[in-house]
């Protein structure tokens, strides 16, 4: 019997799209990421697919250099993903919403909100925001 798997882990697809949500808010490359844990840019990618699993001192590494609590990458998991990480269930849901969440257009959107210094102006466009998605609701575009 192999214990080669055929796709990445559930939660390792999840913690690695973390990794990469909170490298990218904080403008940071994965070259310069890979130079502070002592590893290649091609392996932080590895890691943020999840085709690579993160060990735990390695996350406890990556919570002080992105300055996070380690809890951070496992943060908005579904229960979704915690059953499938036993590989017993088909699809993956959970790989769509974390593809959305870590689209360059969304981070640059994030990242653009949080420069907006005035707390009053921030909360008026995030409810713009708020309220233009709601009335785009039943439309044909996602």
């Amino acid at each position: 019997m192999s214990m080669v798997k055929s796709s990445p882990d559930p939660v390792d697809i999840h913690v690695g799209a973390r990794v990469r949500l909170r490298r990218t808010l904080l403008g940071m490359s994965q070259e310069k990421l890979g130079k502070a844990l002592g590893l290649t840019f091609q392996q932080v990618q590895k890691y943020e697919r999840g085709a690579n699993r993160i060990g735990s001192s390695r996350l406890f590494q990556l919570s002080k250099i992105l300055d996070v609590p380690v809890s951070f990458f496992f943060d908005e998991m579904t229960t979704d993903t915690t059953q499938k990480a036993d590989g017993m269930a088909e699809g993956n849901k959970q790989v769509f919403e974390v593809d959305k969440l870590s689209r360059r257009e969304t981070l640059e959107l994030v990242r653009a909100y949080y420069k907006i210094t005035d707390p009053s102006v921030r909360k008026k466009i995030f409810e713009m925001v708020k309220a233009v998605g709601s009335s785009a609701i039943g439309s044909d575009e996602s």
